[in-house]
């Protein structure tokens, strides 16, 4: 991979390499089972492992961090990864649903040395985690994150979610069953996006 990627990360080699290790095991596993669209494949540094990073880089101190629709781990398990050498007490708890994508993500935490749990049930099945972080990507419209928020985000926590360019929208949509506080974070990979950083969940 370039110098210019690894700069833009900016992460240790160790970091790197496991990431490294981590998109080898999304292009061989994509094939059988989707983790990533056959379009963004080809560009998973810029698309979704800086996408990921960058998430990652707006977490306050955590002890606790929850996923939810993990997918191809996007960006849980990149951030799990990522925190290996920055938080290495913090425990990461990836939620999904889809058996295949669950066995996956548990290969590449084997393979990356990471240590995480991966729960393979709906998310509303799940005991309440009350998590110091919570991150979501291209899951679900924000009113619906919100009472995932609302089950699995501890009093104090944070939640971060990447959202595309109708997020005003979908803030304003939300605001008519939740009370929330909300900072967009203008996304770095895609300039008309955001990541919403949202604290003090309730309904309205």
């Amino acid at each position: 991979m370039s110098d210019k990627i690894f700069d833009g990360l900016d992460v240790s080699r160790e970091t790197f390499e496991r990431l490294e290790t981590y998109v080898r095991s999304v292009q061989n596993w994509n094939p059988k089972i989707n983790l990533v669209s056959r379009n963004s494949l080809s560009n998973i540094w810029e698309r979704h492992i800086l996408d990921s990073a960058q998430v990652y880089r707006l977490a306050a101190q955590f002890d606790t961090w929850v996923d939810i629709g993990s997918g191809g781990g996007f960006p849980g398990m990149v951030c799990a990864i990522m925190a290996i050498e920055d938080a290495p007490g913090a425990q990461f708890t990836l939620i999904e649903s889809d058996q295949r994508k669950a066995a996956f993500l548990r290969s590449v935490a084997r393979e990356c040395g990471v240590k995480c749990a991966v729960l393979s049930k709906r998310i509303e099945m799940v005991d309440p985690m009350s998590a110091d972080i919570l991150s979501a990507r291209a899951l679900s419209d924000l009113g619906r994150l919100l009472s995932f928020c609302d089950r699995h985000l501890g009093k104090s926590g944070t939640a971060l979610l990447p959202k595309g360019a109708s997020w005003k929208k979908e803030v304003e949509d939300a605001r008519k069953e939740w009370n929330f506080t909300y900072e967009p974070i203008t996304s770095l990979t895609e300039p008309q996006a955001v990541i919403l950083r949202i604290k003090g969940v309730s309904r309205g």
